[in-house]
């Protein structure tokens, strides 16, 4: 093997590992987001809210999209209940609510 493939080969492990961990990443932050926030009203079903694992409750609201989940999710959303921008919490990032979101509708699959 030259060492040109020998390059390219390594760069492509190193693009797949460091997609693989980014990927990792995002669903701990997820998860560690839905556990911190949003579990307190998903968790209990409180005001209205999907309830965390619920697929027919979860099937209604993942038809709509992931981009208008993930809408609702932070500017808020006044429906059958009420979901407050960012969960009430403000300090959260718009990529935080993303994963967030994702976590929760991966788990209603």
């Amino acid at each position: 093997m030259n060492f040109n493939r020998l390059v390219k080969s390594a760069v492509s492990v190193f693009g797949a590992v460091t997609m693989m961990y980014a990927a990792s990443v995002a669903a701990a932050d997820g998860k560690a987001v839905f556990e911190s926030t949003c579990k307190l009203c998903h968790g209990a079903g409180i005001g209205g809210a999907p309830k965390f694992g619920d697929k027919a409750a979860w099937g209604v609201r993942i038809a709509k999209g992931l981009p208008t989940l993930e809408d609702h999710a932070i500017n808020g959303f006044k429906g059958k209940g009420f979901m407050p921008p960012k969960g009430g919490k403000a300090s959260l990032s718009n990529d935080e609510v993303k994963a967030a979101v994702t976590y929760m509708v991966e788990a209603a699959k």
